[in-house]
C-alpha cells in the first residue's frame, strides 16, 4: 500500500459549488476510484487549499491512473471540477494536483 497526499487551490468563488458536488459525488466516480485501487480517500479544505489523502492498494499505479483518465464519466467530472481548481505554481511538470512528500507516518 502507498499513501498519497496532494494539494491544489480552489477558487473562492467556486468553493460552495465544489463542496456541493463533493457532498453528492456521482456513484460512477466513486466506483471508478475503487476500481482503480484507491481507498481511504479524503479531501480537506483550509484557506483556499484542498488537501487530498488516499491509499493506493494496487500493483500498477500508472496503469490504474490511466484507466481512470480514460473513463468517460471521470472525464465529465473533471471537466466540471478543473475550472473550479487553481493548481499550485510549484507543481511538477504534468501534475494537476501537486504531490506531497511524506515526512512522517505512524500506524
Amino acid at each position: 500500500m502507498r499513501r498519497f497526499g496532494q494539494l491544489i487551490g480552489v477558487k473562492s468563488e467556486n468553493l460552495d459549488e465544489y463542496k456541493k458536488y463533493h457532498a453528492a459525488v456521482w456513484p460512477e466516480i466513486n466506483i471508478k476510484i475503487s476500481e482503480c485501487n484507491i481507498s481511504n480517500y479524503s479531501i480537506f479544505y483550509k484557506d483556499g487549499l484542498l488537501f487530498a489523502y488516499y491509499e493506493y492498494i494496487g500493483n500498477d499505479y500508472q496503469a490504474d491512473m490511466q484507466k481512470m483518465a480514460d473513463d468517460p464519466k471521470t472525464q465529465e467530472w473533471w471537466r466540471i471540477m478543473k475550472p473550479m481548481q487553481a493548481p499550485l505554481e510549484s507543481r511538477a511538470e504534468g501534475e494537476w494536483w501537486s504531490d506531497m512528500e511524506e515526512v512522517y507516518h505512524l500506524d
